[in-house]
Parts: C-alpha cells; structure tokens; sequence
C-alpha cells in the first residue's frame, strides 16, 4: 500500500508545474501568496478518490492473474530446491525447468503489460482532474487576491500561515464544482504494479513517464 501511493505521489509531483496559478491583476508587493498541495488536493477529492477506486477495481482481476502466477513459479522453485536431485528423476526436473521457464517469460510479459495499461489509465485520470482544479485555483486566486499560488511538494514551504494554506478549500470548491454521487469505499491508491520477482507481491512500477501538465 505504501509503494502504491509513493507511485502515485510521484507521478503527481511531475504532473503540475511549481506555479499553479498568477492573478491577472498587476502583482504589488502587498499581494498574498498562496500555499497548496496539489497532490493531496486531487487525491483527496471526491472525484480523485473514485477515479483510483475504479482503476483499483478495474485492475485487480489483472493484479490477481499475476500473483497468482508468481505463486506458482514459486511452487516449482521450491520442488526443484527440495526435491532435485534427491526423488525427482533427471526427466522430471527438465520437465519443471522448462516449465519454470514458461511461466517466467509469461510473468515478464504480463507484468509488463499491466504497468503499461495502467500507468496509461492513471495518466489520463490524473490530467483530467488536475486540468480542472488548476482553473479553480486560478478563479479561487483572483477572487480573493493572491498574486501568486505555489505547490508545496515542489517548492520548499517552511512555514505558511493557515489562511494562506488553500488545499482544503480548493478540495471542497473542486467538489461543488465536480460532484460525485458516490464513492463507496473509495480510498487515494492506484493499481499496483505488477514486479516481476516470483516470491514476491506486485510492486509498483519506477521511472514512470510523468503525465501532461494541465493548463490553466
């Protein structure tokens, strides 16, 4: 569950330049600046949280194919370890190797399609909702004069006074503007990605191709 939101976090930090969002207004030295974590703000959303409960869901049968082949390359590891050599008989241990084999390559493939598709998916669902929240924040900016508004997972904020710290408001006039009726049993996660260790769970993917940035 970690890896798949440390996934997700990053993929969203590339997603949104530190600047989200300038006032049209002339800036002057008194304007207010803005403090938002877009990363939060989008996971968070009643529209975020649907978007990666329903790619979680889409996914999990893939996710669970997967796993399930791990399982059973592990099986035939440990009767290679445990009995090879001792009761399997040189034609049955050529047998479970190449059959071993099989199944690797087949993990491999998969996995890889799966990272594929769903890093596809969650590119697409993160620039649709972020696309609209940068416009909020930029109506949101202008309405109450800030002449600038940073995220702070990109740029370092070492203090922010609470009502220059806009997530929360953002969050709820995203949700006004985008409701959602429901959300059961929603929660900030993505797919996990599928590894290709065979002992091992589905680990998220690294290195992946950061999305395009929304326009105000």
């Amino acid at each position: 569950m970690k890896n798949r939101v440390m996934l997700l976090t990053t993929l969203l930090g590339l997603l949104i330049s530190p600047v989200l969002a300038l006032a049209q207004a002339p800036a002057a030295s008194s304007g207010k600046v803005g403090v938002i974590n877009i990363q939060a703000a989008i996971l968070t959303s009643g529209e975020g949280k649907k978007a990666m409960a329903e790619l979680q869901k889409k996914y999990q049968p893939r996710q669970a194919d997967i796993q399930r082949l791990q399982q059973e390359i592990q099986g035939i590891n440990d009767q290679l370890q445990k009995q090879g050599g001792t009761t399997l008989s040189d034609d049955e241990q050529r047998r479970l190797s190449r059959e071993l084999e099989v199944k690797q390559t087949l993990l491999k493939r998969s996995s890889e399609d799966f990272n594929a598709d769903a890093q596809v998916d969650r590119d697409e669902a993160i620039r649709r909702i972020g696309e609209k929240m940068v416009r909020i924040i930029g109506d949101y900016a202008q309405q109450n004069g800030f002449t600038l508004v940073v995220d702070s997972a990109q740029i370092p904020v070492y203090y922010a006074a609470k009502d220059i710290e806009l997530t929360a408001e953002i969050v709820r006039r995203y949700d006004q503007a985008n409701p959602v009726a429901d959300v059961e049993g929603a929660a900030p996660a993505a797919p996990a990605a599928a590894g290709t260790r065979s002992a091992a769970p589905a680990k998220p993917a690294a290195g992946a191709k950061p999305a395009d940035k929304p326009k105000p």
